[in-house]
């Protein structure tokens, strides 16, 4: 019988590289895929891909047991390197030098407890209802939400690219995310 997310990860807490392995197998495709889509150079996506396996390596104790939620916590991690990656490679000065104690805080994902866990296989089983509550929001939308979560964009700099106030911005956030979060409820039903 296949091993659970999380005993692989328990495992590779103890060091199992078999266990590496084993988490390799099973989400490479979807992380290297996500990371793409943020960072278009096929090298740099590489490279980033490698660097998230080093660090779930090198910082699986970061991973919280307690929330049973390694689908989440690969794909932001994943999310939050290639991001990262991705603004450092722009001309940004105002970036924080890319340190351990900066890897923990901002690369490593902090997934509150009360999250319900999500697992791979849930999270296919879904992905078809996800892209339609995504394809009901107006195109305006679904940019902006593009801005957020893959270009990583604060508010601050959605506002500026986008030159609007950023409370607009704000305002347009919780709109757009009450507006998909119907769109799933309405699919449940």
């Amino acid at each position: 019988m296949p091993s659970t997310d999380i005993e692989l990860m328990q495992r590779v807490a103890n060091y199992d590289s078999k266990a590496l392995e084993v988490l390799y197998n099973r989400y490479s495709s979807l992380l290297y895929t996500l990371i793409k889509k943020i960072v278009s150079d096929e090298q740099t996506a590489e490279n980033v891909f490698i660097d998230v396996f080093v660090i779930i390596w090198q910082k699986v104790h970061l991973f919280n047991l307690e929330t049973d939620n390694v689908y989440t916590w690969l794909i932001t991690l994943a999310r939050n390197k290639a991001v990262d990656t991705l603004r450092r490679s722009g001309q940004n000065d105002d970036l924080d030098p890319y340190t351990d104690e900066f890897e923990n805080q901002n690369i490593i994902p902090h997934l509150s407890p009360v999250i319900d866990p999500l697992d791979i296989k849930t999270a296919f089983n879904v992905v078809d209802d996800i892209e339609i509550a995504l394809n009901k929001l107006t195109e305006a939308q679904q940019y902006v939400l593009y801005l957020a979560y893959y270009e990583g964009l604060t508010q601050e700099e959605i506002a500026a690219r986008l030159n609007i106030p950023v409370l607009t911005v704000k305002s347009k956030m919780k709109v757009i995310l009450s507006n998909l979060k119907d769109n799933l409820l309405k699919d449940d039903e």
